[in-house]
């Protein structure tokens, strides 16, 4: 059963805040990446583009951390540890310009590259911590 990210834990990903996530290599060592975070519906929201090694690790086992650090307390985090519940690529595009305007300012994504296939991922929470602060 999924749990809600709700209260502190959907403010902090609302927040300019990165996400850490780490997923499992084949040979079952950790991958760990930051990544730009959005939350909808309290669940969590990641963006990539198709080739990159979380998402193919993801494909692969779909159990994955996210950590979400608050960058005005480093002491206050958010934990979340689930499963990749969707992978589409309807709406990817305008998910990463509305990201970018989260991040940067900018109402298109600047890093976009040609031909580039762009990614929503959504993640089921089976636990949710809010730690320090």
């Amino acid at each position: 059963m999924s749990v809600r990210i709700e209260g502190r834990g959907e403010e902090l990903l609302k927040a300019r805040n990165f996400c850490n996530v780490a997923t499992l290599r084949a040979d079952g060592s950790v991958h760990g990446v930051p990544v730009w975070v959005d939350v909808e519906d309290g669940k969590v929201v990641l963006n990539t583009a198709e080739g990159r090694v979380w998402p193919r690790n993801l494909a692969r086992d779909p159990r994955v951390t996210l950590t979400v650090q608050n960058s005005e307390n480093p002491y206050e985090y958010l934990e979340v540890r689930g499963r990749e519940r969707e992978r589409t690529r309807e709406g990817a595009d305008e998910h990463i310009d509305k990201l970018a305007r989260k991040y940067l300012g900018a109402d298109v994504y600047p890093g976009r590259r040609p031909g580039e296939q762009r990614l929503i991922i959504r993640v089921d929470a089976d636990q949710v911590r809010v730690r320090g602060g």
